[in-house]
């Protein structure tokens, strides 16, 4: 009954912070959160948390997770941005982002990613394959600069491969919601018809708007896109707002293309790897001060990836240098940015371990 009665209070007007400060009182040395999220996991100021709600199977290799957000989270994310989600594996929490793949909704209850199992990727396989409607994951807020701008550009050119339609999606889907599609022409290439994600959907949006013109390619037999087929696929592509998203090659070849036309302001590019082509550090020992701990590191081993072989605890996000997560201060020496050579050495300069190596030897605050 006690609990019935506090469930229902909670639920209704008072105001959760208050709630809070009242319970802290009675509940020392034990937090208010500690209680509440024995009634509901997904109350909780800590951190931020959801509920997987459903896993949608799109194809033999890909499937959408639905999650239900609970304290904190804010449906406000802009159409095109990813989260960073914390799945517990073998006792440890892993991290990844994905691109959001529901359109925003302030009324909603639910976000959705779509995640495609890599054969190289651990934590995907089991996003798609090992996760249960009712688990708990954790969940970082919204980020990313690839969003389709409010109002959209008149004129709108997606080109997109594999899981790179997930961001697009978002963008089509909140396009459909508001009933008032702009000018879009979609070039979509996947493997096969059958690893296409979101095929129905897409061929229902390209039947229900003259506006939007779906073209499809498949790579295991018609080959890749040819970015001198451009002109004949969408003749006036110099005109419109370009949205790439997929594999690094193509978006390589896509950003030499619209440079040699001098175009690359008007493309807009979103990349799920990271290309760590540049020069390496010389490596040397890495110093964790606050641990206490060091270890050796070559010039082409991340600090993130030598922190965790030490044992630290080492802050991470995206790891692809896009969200900072992971970003410590530099105490002293120096270290490399991987992927375009870019030195660091200054004192109490934060530095992104995702995408550093050492220099010599260094010190970093952690």
């Amino acid at each position: 009954m006690g609990v019935q009665v506090f469930t229902e209070q909670v639920s209704g007007t008072i105001p959760w912070e208050r709630v809070r400060r009242a319970g802290s009182k009675l509940t020392t040395p034990l937090l208010p959160d500690d209680y509440l999220t024995l009634l509901n996991p997904l109350w909780s100021s800590r951190e931020l948390r959801g509920r997987i709600e459903k896993v949608v199977p799109e194809t033999e290799d890909a499937a959408t997770l639905v999650i239900r957000p609970g304290w904190g989270w804010r449906y406000d994310h802009r159409p095109g941005q990813y989260v960073g989600i914390g799945v517990q594996v073998e006792g440890k929490f892993q991290w990844r982002s994905y691109s959001v793949s529901s359109a925003p909704k302030r009324s909603g209850r639910t976000i959705a990613i779509t995640v495609r199992a890599m054969p190289e990727g651990f934590i995907s396989s089991h996003l798609v394959n090992g996760l249960e409607p009712g688990t708990i994951v954790r969940l970082a807020l919204p980020e990313g600069d690839f969003v389709l701008p409010d109002p959209p550009p008149a004129k709108l050119l997606f080109l997109v491969a594999g899981s790179g339609v997930t961001p697009v999606m978002a963008m089509l889907r909140t396009l459909d919601r508001r009933g008032s599609m702009p000018d879009v022409v979609v070039h979509y290439s996947s493997p096969t018809e059958e690893r296409m994600i979101f095929r129905e959907e897409m061929e229902r949006l390209d039947s229900t708007y003259d506006e939007l013109t779906l073209h499809r390619l498949f790579t295991e037999t018609d080959g890749m896109l040819e970015l001198a087929d451009l002109d004949e696929i969408c003749p006036d592509w110099r005109e419109r707002e370009t949205y790439a998203c997929g594999p690094a090659p193509m978006l390589d070849a896509i950003t030499e293309h619209f440079e040699g036309a001098d175009l690359e302001e008007h493309l807009h590019l979103e990349r799920f790897s990271l290309d760590l082509g540049g020069d390496g550090g010389e490596g040397g020992t890495i110093t964790f001060r606050n641990s206490g701990k060091t270890v050796e590191a070559d010039g082409a081993t991340t600090v993130l990836d030598a922190g965790e072989e030490a044992g630290i605890g080492m802050p991470y996000g995206c790891r692809m240098g896009i969200c900072h997560t992971c970003t410590l201060t530099l105490v002293s020496g120096k270290v490399r940015d991987l992927r375009n050579g870019d030195e660091f050495d200054q004192p109490n300069e934060p530095v992104q371990t995702c995408v550093t190596a050492a220099v010599g030897d260094c010190t970093l605050d952690i």
